[in-house]
C-alpha cells in the first residue's frame, strides 16, 4: 500500500469520525456510538464490534446523575460547617449531596446543588434594632435608634426611655442609645433634710413668738410703772 493511499485512509477515518453524530443516548468513542449507561452507573468497558457496553454501578460517595459514557462517577459534596454549611438531602447514586445554611447563617453563594458557601448573620450592635431577621437567603438588617429610645441590640424595635418622674420616681442615670434610664425612689437623705428644716422652722418660728411675748409684757409693766410715776409726780 502506497504511502499516499494510507494517508488518504487516515484522513477519511479522521473525516468519518468528525461527521459522526451520535443518538442522545448514545456516546461517541473511537468512531463508533454506544449506548450510555443509566443514572447511578458509570461506563466498565466500551461497546465494540464484537460486544456491547459494560456498566457498573456507583461507588458509595458517588453519583452520576444522568446517562453518561464516562468511565467514573462523579465524588459526592461535602457540606463543610467550616463553610456555614449542613446537609440539607444526603448524597445518593443519582443525585449529588444538597447543602444549606447552618442555624443563623446565611448563603451567600449557591449553585443547582445547593448553598456552597454560607456566612454568619450579623449581630446588631447596642444601640441598634433589628429591622429585618436574617434567614437563609439574606442577612439580618440593623438601624440605629432614634433621640429618646433605646435597644441592646437584640430588640426588634428601638424602646422609649423610662420617665422617672412619672412614676413619682427618682431619676438615678440617665438613658441612651443601649440602655433605659435608672430610677430609684426618693432618697432618705432628702426626706431628713427635709424633716430637719421643718423641725427647725418651727423652732425659730416658736422661739419668735416666745421672744415677741417676753418683749411685750416687758414692755406693758415698763409703760405701767412710767404712768404710776408720772401720776404721783402730779399729785
Amino acid at each position: 500500500m502506497s504511502s499516499s493511499l494510507l494517508f488518504l485512509i487516515i484522513i477519511l477515518k479522521v473525516f468519518i469520525g468528525q461527521i459522526l453524530a451520535c443518538h442522545p443516548t448514545e456516546y461517541l468513542t473511537a468512531g463508533r456510538c454506544c449506548p450510555r449507561c443509566s443514572a447511578g452507573s458509570r461506563v466498565k468497558t466500551d461497546c465494540t464490534e464484537f460486544r456491547s457496553i459494560s456498566c457498573l454501578p456507583c461507588i458509595d460517595g458517588t453519583y452520576m446523575n444522568q446517562p453518561t459514557g464516562l468511565k467514573q462517577c462523579f465524588t459526592c459534596g461535602n457540606c463543610d460547617a467550616g463553610s456555614g454549611l449542613q446537609i440539607k438531602t444526603s448524597c445518593t447514586s443519582t443525585s449529588n449531596t444538597v447543602c444549606q445554611p447552618l442555624e443563623g447563617f446565611y448563603c451567600m453563594d449557591s449553585t443547582e446543588d445547593g448553598c456552597v458557601k454560607a456566612l454568619k448573620h450579623t449581630s446588631c450592635q447596642p444601640g441598634q434594632y433589628i429591622r429585618q431577621k436574617g434567614t437563609a437567603l439574606r442577612d439580618t438588617e440593623c438601624t440605629d435608634c432614634s433621640d429618646g429610645t433605646f435597644s441592646d441590640g437584640t430588640f426588634t424595635s428601638c424602646q422609649p426611655h423610662t420617665q422617672c418622674e412619672s412614676l413619682k420616681l427618682q431619676l438615678i442615670k440617665p438613658g441612651n442609645d443601649s440602655a433605659d434610664a435608672e430610677c430609684g425612689k426618693q432618697s432618705s437623705h432628702v426626706i431628713i433634710i427635709v424633716t430637719c428644716v421643718i423641725v427647725v422652722l418651727f423652732v425659730l418660728f416658736g422661739i419668735a413668738g416666745l421672744v415677741y411675748f417676753i418683749i411685750k409684757k416687758i414692755s406693758g409693766k415698763i409703760c405701767c410703772y412710767f404712768l404710776y410715776q408720772t401720776i404721783q409726780t402730779l399729785s
